[in-house]
């Protein structure tokens, strides 16, 4: 497997795998629109030059970054990929200089076994909630808040 940034060729089969994990409830899916604004931030697991794997590190304040978009591809599920890219966000987020990472999520057990921890939406900073509004879930939202001090 090899991780690599997004290129703006990618974005379809960024899309296909997202919204396929979105269509079994396993999370929100994602416009085109967003991947294209957003692709900078997304980082991709290969393997023999198949998107196996997507998730993005998006920058919200100063010490604070949301991991936004993980998908893995049904037959690559269970075999590491979301936890390799978790990691290497993780790393980028640091490098960076952020001092925590969240996820709202709908498979909080993964995040988890990642070491974070659920915290309670309201803890999240207003600057979190600014591009809820757009959301299909807007203002009803379910998915779970988890963090992480790095």
């Amino acid at each position: 497997m090899k991780l690599r940034k997004a290129r703006i060729a990618d974005v379809e089969a960024m899309m296909s795998l997202i919204n396929s994990n979105a269509e079994e409830g396993l999370m929100l899916p994602r416009s085109r629109n967003m991947l294209y604004e957003n692709i900078r931030e997304f980082l991709l697991a290969e393997v023999d030059g198949q998107i196996v794997g997507v998730a993005s590190l998006h920058i919200l304040w100063s010490d604070l970054a949301e991991i936004r978009a993980l998908a893995v591809a049904s037959g690559y599920k269970r075999r590491g990929i979301g936890t390799q890219i978790v990691r290497t966000l993780e790393e980028e987020a640091k490098e960076l200089g952020c001092a925590k990472v969240f996820a709202l999520t709908y498979q909080p057990e993964f995040f988890k076994h990642c070491g974070y921890s659920e915290v309670s939406k309201d803890q999240m900073p207003q600057k979190v909630w600014r591009e809820c509004i757009n959301c299909i879930k807007f203002p009803n939202c379910d998915e779970i808040a988890v963090s992480r001090n790095l």
